[in-house]
């Protein structure tokens, strides 16, 4: 999940997200599995594009047990960006 100023920089956050795999399920937010050290590559591509004085990045790594625990309210997804794929993993 990310705030990001610069338009450049978001855009390139969000291809390296798509990139390890991730599916966006909201324009700033991105979901999936990612092994580890594809975690530190992109945590590292990240970094080297954000202004820590401006920017926010928040990476919540979960296991398979809590993340069957998220509780979804009202529009939890932006319809038009999730798969079906995204989808089954809540139900």
């Amino acid at each position: 999940m990310y705030d990001v100023v610069e338009n450049k920089p978001r855009t390139k956050i969000a291809k390296h997200c798509k990139e390890a795999g991730l599916y966006r399920v909201q324009k700033s937010v991105f979901l999936g599995t990612v092994e580890r050290n594809r975690l530190d590559e992109l945590r590292l591509n990240i970094e080297s594009l954000t202004n820590d004085d401006v920017d926010s990045v928040y990476i919540f790594p979960m296991c398979e047990h809590d993340f069957k625990k998220v509780i979804l309210l009202g529009q939890a997804f932006d319809k038009k960006l999730v798969t079906d794929e995204i989808l089954s993993l809540f139900m």
